[in-house]
């Protein structure tokens, strides 16, 4: 397994689905770097040579990844917050931010159910 942005990336599947295992890449950018690259997409990734991992590491600086877009998107939301604006206020209390649905629905984003049960005294 060799390391590419950080990632150590399995040596069994094709080049083109390894390169997906790294944080930003999907199908469509990992392709984009093969061709840019000239590399077989059904190449497996053990079989690549020094020179052509090499090759996807340069193209590879083109693009954030990693830590590096990660920390962009936690900048981007941080701004919203300061701001104030709608969607910086749906973070900062965590209800879903694109205008999806909360009355019933919103379960991963609101948490597990709290009930809201009558009190009701005895007499």
């Amino acid at each position: 397994m060799a390391r590419i942005a950080g990632v150590d990336l399995p040596g069994s599947k094709r080049i083109e689905v390894a390169l997906t295992y790294i944080y930003g890449i999907g199908n469509y950018l990992s392709r984009k770097i093969l061709e840019e690259t000239n590399i077989n997409l059904d190449t497996r990734f053990k079989d690549l040579t020094d020179e052509q991992i090499s090759k996807i590491q340069k193209s590879l600086e083109k693009y954030p990844v990693e830590g590096e877009l990660r920390s962009q998107i936690s900048q981007n939301i941080k701004r919203l917050i300061s701001i104030g604006s709608y969607r910086g206020i749906r973070h900062r209390r965590g209800l879903p931010v694109r205008g999806q649905r909360t009355r019933t629905n919103a379960r991963c984003r609101k948490g597990s159910r709290k009930t809201v049960g009558v009190g009701r005294k005895k007499v």
